[in-house]
């Protein structure tokens, strides 16, 4: 018989000791005292002793490891909440962060600016103000119940426009369920317009305020439908010659009195200034005899422009003094595409270009004029057109009617649209239909992409020159 291990220690060996004194058991006795001696209900204490402490040191184990994990867990979302540049608000230009209620607040918090930088819009064609209210996270009418020209101007500087080109202010009846911005009574030429309204559930008769921050958008036109045909005076006075010593170089569209829309390709050699000279209201550039040159001040060209795939191909000039609008009916700006104009494939338009239009390159150039019409990004994209090249900042447009054996090598002329009887600037161009591609459609930057790099260049520049 085995003895069990467990009566060899604490009170069960003296009970060995007692029990060796007793007299010898007959084989009757020893067998039920045999099955008694077998019941280990010592080692079942022992075993429930020992579980309980076992449980107590995983309970301790298991609490240490979630509070690793816990603290783990904070150090991350710590370093995410560090790391991320504006996790508690918005971004400014140089990384820094504002809080998001600081944003179109009418305080400058940002370093450049760009809190209060795009916070006044002009809606469809109708040019209907709107003002992005912060606290509602969305862009809110005005009411012209007291508003004046001096608003106006105000506006229109926000936007990016010089207070000298403002046109004229309007109304027009629309309801709004959130409500109106309303002007205070008393205006601060000297305070931002953001911090002069206020909010207003009612608007005598629903009136909104309209504005032309520039008399754009009028102009004769063509009603030709076909392609290469030289245009007459006047009928694109948007239009422009850029010269660099007395030669046509590329086209251009006047967007303000002090602003050209040209392609950065065009500049991005010749980035001086001095270089260029502006000729406006001309059909044929070897007639800049009898018509002024404009000199350039500036010339910015889009710092993402690149050579190789054509990306942000877009630049600006501003003129060292204004286009002379009252002086001559063949001069006047092209109206840039407002939010909500939504203008797409197959949409028709216009585009404008110098070009030689007889006798190759012994013929006079131009000023030509065809009908376009837009191409959607598929198919433009296709392999039978250009393969994959064009991107969101482009678009592409094929005359309805092109001309057989003609080669179109003017860049930076624009490609304008007419909707709700307003010629709306689409496009400048950045490649185009070339002799041994006229299968394949002309391509154009897309300057509704680019509207909010137009207005940034404008207002800084525009603000730059006040503070000189």
């Amino acid at each position: 018989m085995t003895t069990n291990q467990f009566l060899h220690s604490g009170p069960c060996s003296i009970r060995d000791d007692v029990e060796r004194k007793r007299p010898p058991l007959s084989r009757s006795d020893v067998e039920p005292q045999y099955v008694h001696h077998v019941a280990l209900k010592p080692p079942s204490e022992v075993s429930h002793s020992s579980l309980k402490h076992k449980s107590v040191k995983q309970r301790c184990v298991a609490a240490v490891i979630c509070l690793l994990l816990l603290l783990l867990v904070a150090g991350v979302l710590l370093a995410y909440y560090f790391s991320s540049s504006c996790a508690h608000g918005m971004q400014c230009g140089d990384g820094s962060c504002v809080w998001e209620s600081q944003w179109c607040d009418g305080a400058k918090d940002c370093r450049s600016g760009q809190d209060e930088a795009n916070c006044v819009r002009l809606h469809g064609s109708s040019f209907l103000l709107q003002i992005y209210w912060t606290q509602s996270k969305t862009w809110r009418t005005v009411c012209s119940h007291g508003w004046t020209d001096q608003q106006g101007r105000a506006s229109c500087q926000q936007v990016g426009f010089s207070r000298g080109t403002y046109f004229k202010s309007g109304q027009q009846q629309t309801g709004s369920h959130d409500g109106y911005l309303i002007a205070k009574s008393a205006f601060n030429p000297e305070a931002s317009l953001l911090q002069q309204l206020v909010l207003s559930n009612t608007c005598p008769n629903n009136s909104a305020v309209t504005l032309r921050c520039t008399d754009c958008g009028s102009g004769v036109g063509s009603s030709r439908a076909s392609g290469g045909r030289p245009a007459s005076p006047g009928a694109w006075p948007w239009q422009v010659s850029l010269q660099v010593a007395g030669s046509h170089r590329c086209g251009g569209a006047v967007i303000s009195p002090n602003w050209i829309v040209t392609a950065a390709h065009c500049v991005a050699r010749a980035a001086s200034p001095e270089d260029w000279a502006v000729y406006a209201g001309i059909v044929d550039p070897l007639g800049t005899l009898f018509n002024p040159a404009y000199f350039v001040s500036r010339v910015i060209a889009h710092e993402g422009f690149n050579w190789v795939t054509r990306r942000n191909d877009i630049a600006l000039m501003r003129l060292s003094k204004p286009l002379g609008f009252a002086a001559s009916s063949n001069i006047k700006p092209v109206c840039l595409p407002n939010d909500g104009v939504n203008i797409a494939a197959p949409q028709k338009g216009w585009i404008t270009r110098f070009s030689r239009t007889a006798n190759g390159d012994s013929g006079s150039i131009h000023l030509t004029e065809a009908q376009v019409s837009l191409m959607n990004t598929a198919y433009c994209n296709s392999s039978i057109a250009h393969d994959g090249r064009i991107s969101q900042d482009m678009l592409c447009a094929r005359e309805t009617e092109p001309v057989a054996n003609e080669c179109h090598t003017d860049s930076g002329g624009p490609l304008v649209s007419l909707k709700d009887g307003v010629w709306w600037l689409l496009g400048d161009s950045i490649w185009g239909e070339h002799c041994t591609e006229q299968n394949k459609p002309a391509v154009y930057g897309n300057v509704t992409y680019f509207l909010d790099w137009i207005y940034h260049q404008m207002r800084v520049k525009t603000s730059e020159r006040l503070a000189l």
